[in-house]
């Protein structure tokens, strides 16, 4: 569906068009390694740790609200007082999205194997380009080429799954879900950013999602406590690592550098995952998945090429 025209040359409102790759200088591309590297730990530390998937999500969000408290009083005390009503429903709203990707993403890493996950929930641009066509905006022949392409690694994928285990098909289908509520939150998140910082955002974003986390976690009888020091200690280095140093290095990237090429670079994630599940863990992906896994994430990168990028980094 389009739109009116804009001005001579550029795009009817609202649709997003490809950006040329231009590598950021190194600063910037050490800063991506670091992130991307940091990120890359996630999937194999939840899927060594000794607690319930659900507390595991919650500990995470968790911590990391407390490590944000100090930052929203000194610079976003007068801003939360002053949030309208229509701003802290989104960010409500996007707490209440992402408490659902970590409920679904993170059992999916016990369920299936750490490089299907991980690519499954990459899908996540290729869920808002799906979003945005839902919601009117116009989306390129790109873009839905790389979404055929996607869906049809994806496709490869899961059946290979499928063949080893009906639980890894459950994870696979748990971390898509995981996928598809990543694009629903970051949706979320873009609208209410509009009008609110990144610091406000985050801090009632991941406090919603930890009070939403901590009462599924109660209701369902989830052990939160009594942990031995190995699992609080991977807990630490799940709340350091991927989600405050990682995210904050990509947020600081997003400063000076395209989205498309973050974009780009996040989806190293997957492979780096694997890398670390196959060193870490001895879990090595089966031959057999290795072209699925290749055509998911090639059909991601053309979505955001394309132009549908949205960058997972709050």
């Amino acid at each position: 569906m389009g739109g009116a025209a804009g001005p001579k040359g550029a795009p009817p409102p609202g649709v997003r068009t490809a950006e040329s790759i231009v590598l950021p200088p190194p600063r910037e591309l050490a800063l991506i390694a670091v992130a991307v590297s940091a990120v890359s730990t996630s999937a194999p530390i939840i899927a060594s740790t000794a607690a319930p998937a659900l507390a595991i999500a919650f500990w995470r969000t968790g911590l990391a609200s407390l490590a944000l408290v100090p930052v929203a009083l000194l610079r976003a005390r007068t801003e939360l007082r002053n949030l309208a009503r229509r701003e802290w429903l989104l960010c409500l709203l996007a707490g209440l999205l992402l408490a659902a990707h970590f409920a679904t993403w993170v059992p999916s890493v016990r369920l299936t194997s750490v490089a299907s996950a991980t690519a499954l929930v990459a899908t996540q641009p290729v869920w808002a380009a799906v979003l945005a066509r839902a919601a009117g905006r116009r989306v390129s022949p790109g873009v839905w080429l790389g979404i055929i392409v996607s869906v049809t690694g994806a496709g490869l994928l899961t059946g290979v799954d499928y063949s080893f285990s009906g639980l890894a098909l459950l994870g696979d289908l748990l971390a898509t879900a995981g996928g598809v509520l990543a694009a629903a939150y970051v949706t979320a998140g873009a609208a209410v950013r509009v009008r609110v910082s990144t610091t406000a955002y985050t801090f009632v974003c991941y406090s919603s999602c930890t009070v939403l986390l901590v009462v599924v976690c109660l209701a369902g009888g989830q052990q939160l406590a009594g942990y031995s020091a190995d699992t609080w200690l991977r807990l630490a280095a799940l709340t350091v690592g991927p989600q405050l140093l990682g995210h904050s290095l990509f947020n600081v990237v997003l400063r000076s550098t395209s989205a498309t090429v973050v974009s780009l670079a996040i989806l190293f994630e997957a492979p780096g995952a694997a890398i670390v599940a196959a060193i870490w863990l001895g879990q090595l992906p089966a031959l057999t998945s290795l072209p699925g896994l290749a055509l998911l994430l090639i059909g991601v990168g053309l979505v955001i090429r394309a132009g549908a990028r949205a960058v997972p980094v709050e």
